[in-house]
């Protein structure tokens, strides 16, 4: 992993020259539940300006870095669009503030304000929009296992990460492990630990710890738990529902 990182930032100061501000590495790598072969390398960049030909430059870096290293495409900001982008990418903003490491340069993340009610709202948002995606393909999909199954793989992984959030939003620390967050967001919600558990497993290694269509089932009625305790118990600061 250093080696690749080095290679990269090598290949971007490179490429980019004076325009290069920063390099920062943020994610799982980072908070410390990186797993080689299925983590991916989350990797942000500040540079002086933007335009089409300074990207232009780039471009060959981050072709090899997401072709031949199969790695997400680093993100480009210029230093204040970070700072005045957190409350419309506050869930985003607050995992690179949280865990991130300098590769290159100053650190952009130094001060950077996160607007909580904002994020509280944003995490509800996605949770709505995973679960409105899990209808969408079960109706697309039918009866068809793999179908299904590739949709679990892929939906736990957004999953996971909405659920560390919700319990940011609770205002609670969550621990790194999944399995932990799936216990805390079970004694907070009541939605099922096994059945996050179960999706997660699946998506690790591919067994079935339940039959699929069960587990799809039970899956989406955890997320519904999980959303509507969200939105009961904590409440949208600066909004609420007209009265009948």
């Amino acid at each position: 992993m250093e080696g690749k990182l080095t290679e990269l930032v090598g290949r971007l100061k490179e490429a980019a020259g004076k325009n290069l501000e920063s390099v920062v590495l943020y994610g799982s790598a980072v908070r410390g539940d990186f797993h080689p072969g299925s983590s991916d390398l989350n990797v942000m960049c500040t540079l002086v300006s933007i335009n089409l030909s300074e990207l232009q430059l780039l471009a060959p870096v981050v072709q090899w870095w997401t072709h031949e290293l199969k790695e997400p495409a680093p993100l480009f900001f210029l230093t204040e669009e970070l700072r005045s982008s957190t409350d419309v990418f506050a869930i985003e903003s607050l995992d690179i503030q949280k865990f991130h490491r300098v590769l290159f340069g100053k650190d952009p993340v130094i001060g950077l304000e996160i607007p909580m009610n904002l994020h509280r709202v944003e995490v509800e948002h996605e949770l709505r929009l995973l679960l409105l995606k899990l209808r969408q393909h079960a109706v697309l999909a039918g009866h068809s296992e793999l179908e299904l199954g590739s949709v679990l793989r892929k939906s736990i992984s957004s999953a996971r990460t909405l659920l560390r959030h919700t319990l940011l939003a609770f205002g609670e620390e969550p621990p790194v492990a999944a399995t932990e967050i799936f216990a805390r967001i079970e004694q907070l919600t009541g939605a099922s630990a096994e059945t996050f558990d179960a999706a997660y497993a699946h998506h690790e290694s591919g067994d079935w710890k339940k039959d699929p269509f069960v587990l799809y089932d039970d899956f989406m009625h955890a997320l519904e738990k999980v959303i509507n305790t969200l939105d009961t118990m904590v409440p949208k600061k600066e909004w609420k529902r007209a009265s009948a």
